[in-house]
């Protein structure tokens, strides 16, 4: 039990430390920016970041926030991507175990979570996300049997060819990205569980479309990327598609 905990606490921390890796992808990719060089430094007074300051969410909470030499507030964006790529890491080492599944799984997991957040930030999701996904989840299903290449490669069409009759018809309610998006995770988990996660992207985001728009902090003009939704959808289907099926099943028999 001892072991397994501090199993537990390793990969939760290379969660963060990677999550702190997501918030430079996040800033830099959109912009056409290295993500390698220049060092990481504020995006507003471009002082260099030392090392201390970069522990994931510790030095967030210890600067209060803000940046230690401008004192311009620093984005919740960064201690909230490293806690969430920690806690979901946990979460999938929950469900996987340490095995090669878990390792892809990981990979798709990544790719989510930088695309919503870029896809949050700026309304797109860029096309080296999605062309390196779509790649690599078609590569991975050669190798390692989490699913056929077949299957991998009928995830990429079916669903995404789905979508794209849907953003062909209603041009104001689906991006190309979004298209793409779901192209790269069928690669991953196949054509069945990419169309259960759209439906379910759907459902989630039609009732927090709608609260939001009850409540008044949005109105019918503004527009709701649909990535992080299709995110949502899929992390509920990779962590608990089957069980969702069979309680489906169950239902009517």
């Amino acid at each position: 039990m001892v072991i397994y905990l501090l199993q537990i606490l390793l990969i939760f921390i290379i969660g963060l430390m990677v999550g702190s890796f997501f918030n430079v992808v996040i800033y830099r990719l959109p912009r056409g920016e290295s993500i390698v060089y220049p060092s990481s430094h504020c995006p507003d007074c471009n002082s260099k970041i030392k090392y201390y300051d970069l522990l994931p969410v510790i030095s967030y909470l210890l600067l209060k926030g803000k940046c230690r030499y401008c004192g311009e507030r620093i984005s919740w964006q960064y201690p909230l991507v490293e806690l969430l790529t920690g806690f979901l890491f946990i979460t999938f080492y929950w469900r996987f175990s340490f095995d090669m599944k878990f390792i892809v799984m990981l990979l798709l997991l990544s790719l989510l979570i930088v695309s919503s957040f870029i896809d949050l930030r700026y309304k797109i999701i860029p096309n080296k996300i999605t062309y390196i996904g779509i790649i690599s989840g078609l590569v991975l299903s050669i190798f390692f049997t989490h699913i056929t290449m077949l299957n991998s490669l009928l995830g990429a069409i079916i669903p995404a060819g789905l979508l794209l009759l849907i953003a062909l018809i209603y041009k104001k309610g689906m991006g190309i990205g979004d298209v793409k998006l779901v192209a790269m995770i069928g690669t991953f988990i196949g054509w069945e569980y990419t169309l259960l996660a759209i439906f379910l992207a759907s459902l989630v985001g039609s009732i927090i479309g709608l609260t939001l728009l009850v409540s008044g902090v949005i109105s019918r003009k503004t527009q709701i990327p649909f990535g992080p939704f299709i995110t949502i959808g899929t992390l509920i289907i990779i962590l608990f598609g089957q069980e969702l099926i069979n309680l489906y099943i169950s239902l009517f028999i």
